[in-house]
C-alpha cells in the first residue's frame, strides 16, 4: 500500500470570470471551463463571490451547485469563499443580478465547504487571516453555526499563529486555510532563507491545528515553483490555486497546466 499522502487541488475560477466580465455575454464560459478542469482530474472548484461582482457572480455559484448535484457520486468538492459578513448589495452593472449576501449564497448553493475570509468590500485580494483575539467573535460564531446548519463544512482563512488557530477551533471551524502569501512572496524574491523561516512557522501551525482536530488547507500565490517546498507541509489536505494556474495555462494550455499542478502535489 502506498504511503503517499493525497493533497487535493481546488482550482479557483476567479480570473476566468474576470476575463468574462470584461465584456457582456458569457465568453469564456465559466461552467464549461470548470467541466474541463474536472475532466483533467482536479479535486475541487473554488469561487469567491464578492459584493462588487468583479469576477464571480452569485449565479455562477448556483450553476456550479447544479453541476455538482447532477452527478450522483461527485468526485469533486465545491468550495465557496468570501467575507461571511458581506450583506446584500445592488447590482453594479445593468447586466448583473443583485448580490444577495454571502450567507444567502451558501444556504442556497450548499457547497461542500465555505471558506470564510476577513476581506473588506474594497480589498484587492485576500491578504491576511482572521484576528480572533482582539474583538468579539460572537457574530462570527453564530454565522459558523448557520453554515453548519446548512450542512456545509467551514474553513477559516488564518495566519500561522497558534493562538489564533486555537480560537478558530473554539468557534467551531472544521478546517483552517493557511494564508501563504508572505511565503510565496519571499520565495518569488529569491529570499529563500525567509521563505524557509515562514514555511517552518506554517509547519508548526499545521501541526498544532491538526492536534486541535482541525483540517489543513492552504492558498494564495502558490505555484509550480514554490509547491516543491510547500507540498511537504504536515497534514496538508487541500490547496486552492487560481491566479498562477491561469497564467501557466496561457503558456502550456489548460490541460497541460492542470496536469503539471496535479503532478507537483504528489510527493
Amino acid at each position: 500500500m502506498s504511503n503517499e499522502k493525497r493533497i487535493d487541488l481546488s482550482i479557483n475560477l476567479n480570473k476566468i470570470a474576470l476575463i468574462r466580465n470584461s465584456r457582456e455575454g458569457n465568453n469564456p464560459d465559466l461552467i464549461a471551463h470548470a467541466r474541463q478542469c474536472l475532466e483533467f482530474g482536479v479535486n475541487g472548484i473554488t469561487v469567491h463571490p464578492r459584493p462588487d461582482q468583479r469576477h464571480i457572480r452569485p449565479e455562477d455559484c448556483l450553476h456550479l451547485h447544479q453541476l455538482h448535484v447532477q452527478q450522483t457520486t461527485p468526485s469533486w468538492e465545491l468550495n465557496i469563499e468570501g467575507n461571511p459578513f458581506a450583506q446584500a448589495t445592488a447590482a453594479s452593472r445593468s447586466d448583473f443580478n443583485a448580490y444577495p449576501g454571502f450567507l444567502a449564497i451558501i444556504e442556497q448553493c450548499r457547497p461542500n465547504q465555505a471558506t470564510l475570509v476577513p476581506d473588506s468590500d474594497s480589498q484587492l485580494t485576500s491578504d491576511h487571516g482572521f484576528d480572533l483575539i482582539n474583538g468579539d467573535n460572537q457574530a462570527l460564531k453564530q454565522l459558523i453555526e448557520k453554515i453548519h446548519a446548512a450542512g456545509v463544512r467551514v474553513s477559516l482563512f488564518m495566519d500561522p499563529d497558534q493562538e489564533q488557530i486555537a480560537k478558530a477551533r473554539d468557534l467551531g471551524a472544521d478546517r483552517i486555510e493557511l494564508y501563504t502569501g508572505p511565503f510565496a512572496d519571499a520565495f518569488e524574491q529569491g529570499q529563500l532563507h525567509i521563505a524557509k523561516e515562514i514555511f517552518e512557522q506554517h509547519c508548526a501551525a499545521a501541526t498544532f491545528a491538526h492536534q486541535c482536530g482541525l483540517g489543513i488547507n492552504a492558498g494564495h500565490d502558490l505555484n509550480l515553483h514554490n509547491l516543491v517546498i510547500y507540498r511537504s507541509l504536515p497534514h496538508l489536505q487541500e490547496v486552492s490555486i487560481g491566479h498562477a494556474l491561469t497564467i501557466d495555462a496561457l503558456e502550456f494550455g489548460l490541460q497541460k497546466a492542470t496536469e503539471k499542478y496535479l503532478h507537483a502535489l504528489k510527493n
